[in-house]
């Protein structure tokens, strides 16, 4: 059964205009047939299609079933964009698959790109979680300052992610704890900054490796993912 993305559902019983786009011009679905329908935030809607229009699709809602959380923790992921912003698509269409809860696009030192239009990546893990039978659609933060960001509280463990040595630094396997919300760093093609390192250990960050062999941003960041999924199993 064909799902599309209604964030606005409870409120307004008909498609945004691009999904009714593609219900009705590309799939060529019509009046009477059923869809299932997310909001993003955890719920599927089983409907059936009163108005097939290309424009406005209008919907009749017959359930709603709440989606039980796919992993126990809370997973963010906050990366440095690459200068190509192919990989860093490619990195949050496999993590919303995998599984994450926030992406933070990540504005450093040594960056390649200072900014994105996050139009098109909002769109990519719309349709990730789409595909893997989510409902719950990971929050996306624009372009945020590493310093700003490093400042902000968060109630689980945290650790940064980068090549320059550390006397203490351990596998991410060794440091984290199942069962505890995860925020990771994965910096630039440049990597962190040693300015940026040292903040990040005033404000409890911990430093990690991702094993012996050096990583593009981008596998770095789905290893990383992918990591606190396997522990958590």
């Amino acid at each position: 059964m064909h799902i599309f993305y209604t964030p606005d559902i409870e409120c307004v019983k008909e498609l945004p205009e691009e999904e009714s786009m593609h219900c009705a011009r590309v799939l060529r679905l019509s009046e009477g047939e059923e869809i299932m329908l997310t909001d993003g935030r955890g719920s599927f809607y089983r409907a059936v299609l009163v108005r097939a229009h290309q424009k406005r699709c209008a919907v009749e809602i017959l359930s709603v079933t709440c989606q039980p959380r796919l992993w126990p923790v809370k997973i963010h992921m906050a990366v440095a964009p690459t200068k190509n912003m192919d990989r860093i698509e490619w990195f949050a269409e496999k993590a919303t698959e995998i599984g994450i809860d926030a992406l933070t696009l990540l504005r450093c030192r040594y960056s390649e790109r200072k900014e994105v239009k996050t139009e098109r990546v909002q769109k990519i893990l719309v349709s990730a979680m789409k595909q893997s039978l989510k409902a719950t659609l990971p929050e996306l933060t624009p372009m945020t300052d590493f310093k700003q960001f490093v400042s902000q509280p968060f109630d689980g463990q945290k650790f940064i992610a980068y090549c320059g040595e550390a006397q203490d630094k351990k596998i991410l396997k060794q440091l984290y704890r199942p069962g505890t919300d995860a925020l990771i760093l994965i910096g630039p093609e440049g990597d962190f900054s040693e300015e940026e390192v040292a903040l990040a250990f005033e404000n409890g960050f911990l430093p990690v490796s991702l094993g012996e062999s050096r990583l593009r941003t981008e596998t770095a960041a789905l290893t990383a993912c992918h990591t606190i999924h396997v522990l958590n199993q």
